[in-house]
């Protein structure tokens, strides 16, 4: 658990056993008892955590690192967190507002990190001192009120396990929290690939199964769990050191380089053995440097036997602790400590030979060996893996607990119930009432302490604090430092409890001071996305371009999407530009030359027109059916002249008469030629005795022929633009890059019926002329009527695919140019044989010449 708890002791005044007493002496002599008393009215129960018992006869199988495990091994920074206790009653008693008349005192025991010696110490403080009656309240002649410590929650749990029996509240902050504000630091940095160190035990297991899934949630993926042991026994440690060299092994030959670990306040003493671990299996690679992030609870300890040991591995940690502050004072009193200092602390003595690494005289404890103590040695001198002169988040956890309850004290001596006061020692009252009920007035307290920092309860008990984030700084002399580089507001926004200064942070020397990555797969830049690769975790992937027409504008997106209707991606597919709009515009060289074309043929045309009309009277001219002649030539300018209604922007007059215009007069040409080609036809058989033709040759039949013929293409442009007309439209789908600005034709179904049924003319026309073409006539026009057909039929056949492939302006492009050379077919094919004899050969176009020929 993160922080300390708080336990309130449910214990009444003078309490008596009952049965009587059976009284237990439980002192240990091979064993130091470390406690440390201060005399009260009311009294202070502690469990710290200050050392460790462990055997020094260990067979190793090979070399063994720097120095060999201490019998009784103690955990030098972990004594500021009795003198944080201290301090804080120190300055109680001193404040007349808060406890008027009373003092407070303590009583500390050693829990040793240890199960037996926990409940050990927690027996002696809930009964008289080395007497204890389990399931009694034994002679209590002191008035305990509380007990602080539960440093680990192993610990905690000991104590818990036997206070619970007399019904004692037990607080503690939530890890909720922080396991959520060391998500958001991950996600902060893309770390998406991390790795998990931890112990061996029942909390790193519920830790396990609950970050895991909450950071998975989130995008993080997990290259490796590993779990260390602790060496609780002799048999298992050169197992501890086999598993710890694979385990180190793992880590430095893992791409994650960021590693979470959680662990007891003292793991990292553990830890600290990995880079010897390696060399213990004989291991040739050179250790990385690693991003660690500490949970809370651990703390930068080492054990005496560590002093020398290198701790670069540590430089650059990011470590996640409750919010702290150094009450003014703190580091005096500290600087105040000597061995000599207020008698009755079993505990200076052990933690001052260790940490200096000296010996008191007459005082051996275990293997210590060294210069002679002075009891002058300088605190502020140890190095910060030893101790630190400033209040650690763990030392502040106590002295605000120990101002919670003497809060909650002052609070229950004014409260206003019904009950007759009682007097502790002639100063404060408290009103007769169990003190557990304690409990009911920590909930919800709140008060500022000397450091400045507001501290709150809920109505849980849990305390109302957020986390910092502070930065490790080992310098090469092993000098240590904290650096808050951020922190997490425990009542901000979950999207805005997150502070962190970047740049304040010291990465591991093997990242070069520059931020480290930690992913399975780098990142898929813009224009590509994320493939998952099969059987392996979703952060590892690989990079696939994105498809035609997607683009992915941030990295490692998941799937590449399509641009908006008015824009199209870049070459490299991760920004969409805005199309421009388009169409065909007589600016432009395609539609410039195709207008000009169009323009040209109309000369042409009328030009024709005035030949004929001018050479009215010329046989040729006569023999050919003289209206017909000018009806197709007009038709025919017509159709030139349509073709520039295909160019320029299309508003909606326009796209109503493109195509219905085309189709009509185009019918009316094609008409014409079939009733010419009728016509021949029909003189040539009205020329044989008694044939019935003659009535059927005339103006009248080629006329009815005309009208009727384009009549009926009339009828299907009006239904069409009755129906669905042809309307001006944006196309954002058929050019990629363009917006077309076009004439939609409503639809299609009409366009094909126009361009059907003037192929069924054209068809009608050129089977006609090709049976006609070997007439006996010198002015026959039907082989040339056949051959004009055939370009005809093979322009408008050739138009289909082409117009269904191509795209944008070039549809329109496509059309215009099959007008132009179906007109243009028509108009060479059908005169340019005439104007030939009429301007060149005139001496054929004479009465005479058509009577020869058709003697001959």
């Amino acid at each position: 658990m993160v922080g300390l708890l708080v336990l309130l002791l449910i214990l009444l005044p003078n309490a008596i056993c009952k049965p009587p007493v059976v009284k237990c002496h439980i002192h240990d002599p091979h064993t130091p008892l470390h406690q440390y008393h201060q005399e009260g009215d009311l009294i202070l129960g502690g469990i710290a955590s200050h050392s460790i018992i462990v055997s020094s006869s260990i067979a190793f199988s090979e070399n063994p690192p720097p120095t060999l495990l201490e019998e009784l091994n103690v955990v030098p920074k972990n004594y500021q967190h009795i003198l944080a206790l201290q301090f804080a009653v120190k300055e109680i008693n001193e404040n007349p507002q808060l406890l008027p008349n009373v003092t407070l005192g303590f009583r500390i025991y050693d829990s040793y990190f240890n199960a037996k010696w926990t409940s050990h110490a927690t027996m002696l403080l809930i009964c008289t001192l080395e007497t204890f009656v389990p399931n009694y309240i034994c002679d209590i002649k002191k008035n305990l009120i509380a007990v602080i410590g539960g440093l680990d929650s192993q610990t905690s749990l000991h104590v818990a396990t036997i206070l619970d029996k007399y019904k004692i509240p037990q607080m503690a902050p939530k890890e909720t929290r922080q396991y959520k504000g060391i998500l958001s630091l991950l996600l902060h940095f893309r770390w998406i690939w991390i790795g998990i160190l931890t112990f061996y035990d029942e909390n790193a297991e519920r830790f396990v199964q609950t970050v895991v899934p909450l950071f998975s949630q989130s995008g993080i993926c997990f290259a490796f769990i590993e779990r260390s042991h602790k060496p609780t026994y002799v048999t298992e440690i050169n197992d501890m050191f086999k598993l710890g060299a694979k385990i180190h092994d793992k880590i430095n030959d893992s791409k994650a380089n960021v590693v979470l670990a959680y662990g007891e306040s003292y793991g990292l003493a553990f830890f600290r053995w990995l880079p010897y671990l390696s060399e213990l299996e004989q291991s040739s690679n050179k250790p990385k440097g690693k991003v660690w992030i500490m949970t809370a609870q651990v703390e930068l300890t080492s054990f005496v036997y560590q002093r020398t040991w290198d701790t670069e591995i540590l430089h650059g940690v990011l470590s996640f602790t409750t919010h702290s502050n150094d009450p003014p004072g703190f580091r005096q009193f500290v600087q105040s400590k000597t061995p000599s200092s207020p008698k009755g602390d079993g505990f200076i003595l052990d933690f001052w030979q260790q940490a200096f690494d000296c010996v008191f005289p007459n005082r051996v404890v275990g293997s210590v060996r060294g210069d002679i103590c002075t009891g002058q040695e300088k605190l502020e001198n140890l190095p910060g893996p030893f101790f630190e002169m400033t209040m650690t988040s763990h030392s502040y956890n106590i002295y605000n607990a120990v101002y919670a309850v003497a809060h909650a004290l002052h609070a229950m001596s004014i409260s206003r119930v019904k009950h007759r006061p009682v007097m502790i020692n002639g100063g404060m009252k408290l009103h007769k009432q169990p003190l557990w009920q304690l409990h009911h007035f920590l909930r919800s307290i709140s008060f500022n302490n000397s450091a400045g920092d507001k501290i709150s309860l809920d109505q849980n008990g849990e305390i109302q604090a957020g986390f910092d984030i502070t930065n490790w700084i080992i310098s090469s002399n092993q000098s240590f430092q904290r650096v808050k580089v951020g922190g997490v507001d425990s009542l901000a926004p979950p999207q805005q409890a997150l502070t962190i200064n970047d740049g304040a942070i010291k990465w591991h020397h093997w990242f070069n001071q520059t931020q480290p990555d930690s992913v399975c797969t780098e990142s898929c830049r813009p224009g590509f996305c994320r493939k998952v690769k099969e059987g392996e975790a979703f952060c590892c992937y690989d990079c696939i371009p994105c498809p035609e027409g997607k683009i992915s504008d941030q990295e490692d997106m998941n799937d590449c999407y399509e641009c908006e209707d008015e824009k199209y991606p870049n070459i490299h597919k991760n920004i969409c530009i805005a199309k421009h709009t388009t169409f065909l515009s007589f600016e432009e060289p395609l539609g410039l030359s195709l207008a000009c074309s169009a323009i040209s043929f109309v000369f042409i045309t009328a030009l024709v027109l005035e030949i004929f009309v001018k050479h009215r009277d010329t046989p040729i001219v006569k023999a050919n059916n003289r209206d017909l002649t000018y009806s197709l030539l007009i038709s025919l300018l017509l159709c030139f002249l349509s073709a520039l209604l295909f160019i320029g922007y299309p508003d909606k007059v326009t796209c109503l008469l493109r195509q219905t215009a085309f189709g009509i007069i185009f019918s009316v040409a094609v008409s014409c030629v079939l009733a010419k080609t009728i016509t021949v036809v029909l003189a040539f058989m009205a020329t044989k005795p008694g044939s019935r033709m003659r009535k059927w040759v005339g103006k009248g039949l080629a006329n009815s022929i005309v009208l009727s013929c384009s009549l009926i293409q009339a009828v299907i442009c009006i239904v069409w633009l009755v129906i669905s007309p042809p309307f001006p439209n944006a196309d954002m789908k058929s050019v990629a890059e363009e917006i077309v600005l076009e004439c939609n034709e409503g639809t299609v179904t009409f366009f094909y019926c126009v361009l059907g049924y003037m192929g069924f003319l054209a068809l009608v026309s050129f089977t006609v002329a090709f049976l006609a073409r070997k007439l006996p006539d010198s002015f026959n026009e039907a082989k040339f009527i056949t051959f004009s057909m055939l370009v005809f039929c093979s322009v408008w056949l050739s138009f289909v695919p082409a117009y269904l492939s191509s795209k944008g302006k070039y549809m329109v492009a496509v059309e215009i140019f099959s007008i132009l050379a179906s007109s243009a077919g028509l108009l060479g094919c059908i005169f340019s044989p005439k104007c030939y004899i009429i301007l060149l050969r005139s001496e054929l176009n004479t009465r005479e010449h058509l009577i020869r020929r058709n003697s001959t």
